[in-house]
């Protein structure tokens, strides 16, 4: 009987305040989804961390015949001076540092370029003799780069020494700012969706101030009065905190779809790691709205 009547009490409450009910839901939607998005931006962040880092490679590019360096002032690399630096390559002193490495030609190295931007109109501007060669080198640890660019910077011949993982901590400083200017409106969001919960508890417990002046005289407990006003507030947050679950679950199959396919050698965090972000966002939401309703109704309904 008691728990019918907190039923009926909240659906009553529900169909009062619609329109407030409906901006909650939506409020919670998008600031759990800047939540949700932020979370999950900095779990593609690591992936891409954990994926790239092990594949960088150190390229020492090699003088051609348009290269304008100061290194490069005698002409393009010659047979000789492209034998030395591989001999360099396999002596102890420095391959105690690396890997392996490969030579790519201009030839190769065009080919590569193709492929990488074969929807791109600037394959057409570009010809084989502009893109130098280079050794493309796999450290055991890439935080050795530097000894690899003393060593072979001033050598004869090359142009210049590139570590790929300078150019992916760009990237990645780029993509955390977007996390964090994402979590900063998500925290805005949500300072509104807390402050419109309380504007719509406050108006649901002044309209029916009668019937909870009622229920105290017959000796109706504090949580049975209390209880439907809460649950009005949670329930329209964890519909908002469902939404955004949902949205964050397609935008993930987007990313493993169309967006995969086009990009093949980035890794994209799965859907299934939403399952991940969904409870902490189901969480985030009631419990905001469980204690805005319960702090709002100590103060504006007396029992």
């Amino acid at each position: 009987m008691r728990l019918a009547f907190i039923l009926g009490e909240i659906g009553s409450g529900l169909r009062r305040n619609l329109s407030m009910v409906v901006s909650v839901i939506l409020v919670t939607f998008v600031s759990l989804t800047f939540v949700g998005a932020a979370g999950m931006l900095q779990m593609q962040i690591n992936q891409m961390k954990g994926y790239w880092y092990d594949k960088v490679q150190v390229a020492i590019f090699l003088c051609n015949e348009s290269s304008t360096s100061a290194g490069c002032a005698s002409g393009a690399v010659t047979d000789e001076q492209r034998e030395n630096l591989g001999k360099m390559l396999e002596s102890p002193a420095v391959k105690q540092y690396i890997s392996d490495f490969q030579f790519e030609s201009q030839a190769e190295a065009f080919q590569h370029f193709k492929d990488q931007f074969s929807n791109s109109p600037i394959v057409d501007s570009v010809t084989q003799d502009q893109l130098p060669a280079s050794f493309r080198i796999n450290m055991k640890d890439p935080e050795k780069y530097q000894i690899i660019s003393e060593t072979f910077a001033s050598q004869p011949g090359v142009e210049t020494v590139s570590d790929q993982r300078q150019v992916l901590e760009r990237i990645f400083v780029w993509m955390n700012g977007a996390s964090v200017v994402a979590m900063g409106i998500a925290v805005v969001m949500i300072v509104c969706a807390v402050l419109l919960i309380t504007t719509t508890i406050r108006l649901s417990a002044f309209s029916r101030r009668r019937e909870t002046g009622i229920m105290r005289l017959v000796g109706a407990s504090k949580t049975v009065i209390q209880l439907p006003f809460i649950l009005e507030g949670v329930i329209a947050a964890v519909i908002g905190a469902l939404l955004a679950s949902g949205t964050l679950w397609l935008v993930t199959l987007w990313l493993n779809g169309d967006l995969s396919r086009q990009f093949l050698n980035t890794p994209f965090i799965s859907s299934a790691q939403v399952l991940v972000v969904a409870p902490v966002l189901i969480a985030l939401g009631g419990g905001l709205a469980g204690i805005a309703s319960l702090l709002t109704l100590r103060r504006y309904l007396k029992v």
